[in-house]
């Protein structure tokens, strides 16, 4: 253990005191990123803290906040329309986040093809994706209409029963996981890059070997699009958790709450009843749940995601 001598300590002591130049250019950096902070503070430092503070009160918007402690928390408990919401977005977050992965991959595996069309191909995939997601679901309401929409019409044509999709419980969270699925194309560009990462010389070593399609998808591509992948599911687990505008646009929370999502409920207590702390409450119990399921997903991460490709 080496024993820093005084002439070294006032060596680095002399380092931490900036010379003229050096406070000058300091000076001009923060000023050319003061917008950033004064935005990173103003837009999400202080939100953050003011709903955590007035999420202890009872306050409609209006007025002075009244601190009422945890009861705000307490009611959670007894609110069965918290426990619906929160059921309907776990199931649908379940549903699509892993659904979506398999349709991103299936996309980048065809946007990687080998054929002169393929930028083409690649801009119709994506372009449901540049959508705005208000305009999608108005496109998607008309599409599965239970009398005249596309989807029902091919349904009868092959003979299968007539679905009312938004109309009916069992189907509703099921089509609005279908139609999340017309985003993937943005998912599939990322998928691209890993797959265009991919050292061509495994796949050349595999079929030296004798290994088919198959056994070079499941033992190259997959390990080596794990990092992607788990970006995926940490990102889709965010963007599934704070579903809204889709439910929001074709069945606002029906038929029977069965698309009455997480956000949707904090939006109405926000926006609708008045309600500020209970939605605040309701937003830091949404964080502490995305927080633990992704950490969960981090550490079963580990059994298979591959950071190396030796």
């Amino acid at each position: 253990m080496s024993v820093a001598t005084p002439r070294t300590q006032k060596g680095v002591l002399s380092r931490v005191r900036l010379t003229r130049k050096e406070r000058r250019n300091l000076g001009v950096g923060l000023l050319f990123v003061s917008p950033w902070i004064v935005g990173f503070l103003a837009f999400l430092v202080y939100p953050i803290y003011y709903t955590l503070r007035i999420s202890f009160t009872k306050y409609s918007g209006f007025g002075e906040p009244a601190w009422i402690g945890l009861d705000n928390y307490r009611a959670l408990l007894s609110d069965d329309l918290f426990w619906t919401s929160l059921y309907n977005t776990l199931y649908y977050t379940a549903l699509a986040v892993p659904l979506g992965a398999v349709v991103a991959m299936g996309l980048a595996l065809a946007m990687n093809q080998p054929v002169p069309e393929v930028p083409i191909y690649r801009a119709i995939l994506y372009l449901p994706a540049i959508l705005p997601l208000f305009a999608l679901s108005f496109i998607f309401l008309i599409l599965m209409d239970p009398t005249k929409g596309i989807f029902n019409q091919i349904l009868i044509h092959l003979g299968l029963p007539n679905v009312n999709w938004f109309g009916n419980p069992k189907w509703s969270k099921l089509a609005l996981v279908f139609l999340a699925q017309f985003g993937a194309g943005q998912v599939a560009l990322i998928f691209l890059a890993g797959l265009k990462g991919i050292p061509v010389t495994l796949y050349e070593a595999a079929m030296l070997d004798g290994a088919g399609a198959w056994n070079r998808f499941r033992n190259i591509t997959i390990p080596m699009m794990t990092p992607v992948i788990l970006y995926d599911l940490i990102l889709g687990l965010s963007l599934g958790l704070q579903v809204f505008t889709q439910a929001y646009v074709i069945t606002q929370g029906g038929p029977a709450d069965s698309t009455r999502f997480y956000v949707m409920y904090l939006y109405d207590n926000a926006f609708r009843y008045g309600k500020m702390g209970y939605a605040s409450a309701l937003a830091w119990v949404l964080f502490v749940i995305t927080f633990v399921l992704a950490m969960l997903i981090f550490r079963w991460s580990q059994r298979w995601v591959h950071y190396e490709t030796t």
